[in-house]
């Protein structure tokens, strides 16, 4: 079965935000899924779950966050979860059915605070290897690395040994030529291509890590649509109590661990993440 992938322009919370979109070509979809990528990260850490999911008859929209890839910056620097969360409402309330919701890292928090207060935006929700109880080491692990990249690299070589000494246990090394969809060249040195002040606004600091987590915590309390945990088993950002937590502030919800995966699922094992999302979106996820 082929598909077709065409790149789309939202309108987000006062931002143009950039997406592919795949569309299943021999039938009506099946609804749409919005996935959302991690800080730092572009809506190209999707393209193969796009793809799976138009071989399945789903609508799939991969969307670059503010400040990410070639959606907008921020003029007034908001990069706070919250703002977010504006923009994936925004997304979905345009939509012709309630989505999806498939998020990792900060763009699963983003969907779980945009469900959590708006009951009826999303037919169902997963989150990637998020919860509320993220474990300090590991978001700090993933500040350093951002901040390390600020001064950008020389050579796109240089770009992959970043990102694998980052991810040690990663099956397959990233390829370099791979990366220029998340890098841009200036002066002869490549950078990342996000907004650094995203690293500066003070309501992502560590100082403020325990009002985030009770915030996610009575979001996630408010959630009622079917709910999966996809988890990277070797994640140093959600342990064992951290995915218990959910299950329990979450009735219902359920849990998938991908063996051999860190915090960065859809890179260490797009597969499995793909059909632990396939067999949940089948069994769990009701007709519209």
């Amino acid at each position: 079965m082929t598909d077709t992938t065409t790149a789309v322009r939202l309108q987000g919370d006062g931002v143009t935000l950039v997406a592919d979109r795949w569309d299943p070509v021999d039938r009506p979809a099946l609804g749409t899924v919005l996935l959302l990528h991690g800080g730092g990260q572009t809506r190209h850490s999707w393209q193969r779950t796009g793809k799976r999911l138009a071989d399945h008859g789903w609508s799939a929209l991969a969307v670059d966050a503010r400040g990410h890839g070639d959606s907008d910056w921020a003029d007034d620097g908001d990069y706070a979860i919250a703002a977010h969360a504006r923009d994936l409402v925004a997304v979905a309330t345009k939509l012709d059915t309630p989505p999806v919701l498939v998020g990792a890292s900060l763009g699963g928090m983003a969907s779980l605070l945009a469900q959590g207060s708006n009951p009826g935006l999303a037919r169902a929700l997963v989150l990637v290897d998020i919860t509320p109880r993220a474990e300090p080491e590991g978001i700090t692990k993933i500040t350093t690395f951002m901040r390390d990249g600020l001064a950008g690299f020389d050579t796109l070589e240089d770009a992959a040994a970043a990102v694998a000494a980052y991810n040690p246990h990663r099956k397959r090394p990233p390829r370099a030529d791979g990366l220029r969809k998340n890098l841009r060249e200036r002066d002869g040195r490549w950078y990342w291509h996000w907004d650094p002040r995203m690293l500066g606004d003070r309501v992502n600091s560590p100082e403020q890590a325990g009002v985030r987590e009770e915030q996610a915590r009575a979001a996630a309390q408010a959630v009622t649509v079917p709910t999966l945990l996809i988890r990277g088993a070797q994640s140093d950002v959600v342990s064992p109590e951290g995915a218990r937590d959910l299950l329990e502030l979450i009735p219902g919800s359920r849990l998938v661990d991908v063996g051999g995966a860190g915090h960065m699922v859809s890179g260490d094992d797009n597969d499995v993440l793909s059909e632990g999302l396939l067999e949940f979106l089948d069994r769990d996820v009701p007709a519209w």
